[in-house]
């Protein structure tokens, strides 16, 4: 399916914020589907399966987790990013499937927004080896889990991203411009990747990243 085929669902309260979502996603080639209400959304028949689906968590009416819940329960290969007010962010990431969901703070600019989409759509449903393993880190892609020593750890979408990147690459270096286009599908200052690379020291063990000055960053065994 073709960028120009592609359908993305906004579910929005607010029918300002869907009209100029509405509007950037169509000028960007993507067809827009809105809803006002999450109970809209699920008895909307679907003819179309969404690429993305966009789903503003503080929408009134029923239990969002619960909404969210069946969101990822009824199309598990469609990638969601939540729309979160700063006070319900840790709440809502332990919802979030790893690197196939993510979540927005509100307020947002628009062109974050469409960057958020570019990542997903770019990422494609999982597939093939969903385990990835260097030293006690584990990966799993399909369910967005990662081990460390046989213990759990959570991570945020962004974190997952920047540490698949390093797995995948079983010990390599990894330049920071490279962590940058597979994190955030965009240019970033090599100052985000930094602090991002000290989000995921504390969570995974600082050992386990070694900086290399001028090269990168590589995962230790």
């Amino acid at each position: 399916m073709s960028q120009q085929e592609e359908i993305v669902f906004l579910v929005d309260d607010d029918a300002r914020v869907r009209a100029a979502i509405g509007e950037l996603l169509e000028s960007l080639g993507w067809r827009a589907e809105t809803f006002a209400a999450a109970g809209d959304y699920v008895a909307y028949p679907k003819p179309d399966i969404p690429a993305c689906l966009i789903l503003d968590v503080e929408l009134p009416g029923p239990d969002q987790a619960a909404v969210l819940a069946a969101v990822q329960s009824e199309a598990p290969n469609v990638p969601v990013i939540a729309v979160t007010p700063r006070e319900r962010r840790a709440g809502l990431l332990a919802q979030l499937r790893g690197d196939r969901d993510d979540y927005l703070l509100r307020p947002f600019a628009v062109d974050e927004l469409a960057a958020r989409i570019r990542l997903r759509l770019r990422l494609g449903p999982v597939s093939g080896t969903t385990m990835l393993r260097h030293g006690e880190v584990t990966v799993d892609t399909e369910f967005g889990e990662v081990h460390v020593d046989g213990r759990r750890v959570a991570l945020s979408p962004t974190e997952f991203s920047v540490l698949l990147a390093l797995v995948a690459e079983g010990g390599s270096v990894v330049p920071a411009d490279r962590l940058a286009r597979q994190a955030w599908s965009e240019p970033v200052s090599a100052n985000l990747v930094q602090v991002y690379i000290s989000y995921l020291r504390r969570k995974i063990g600082p050992e386990r990243i070694r900086t290399v000055r001028g090269g990168g960053y590589a995962l230790e065994a």
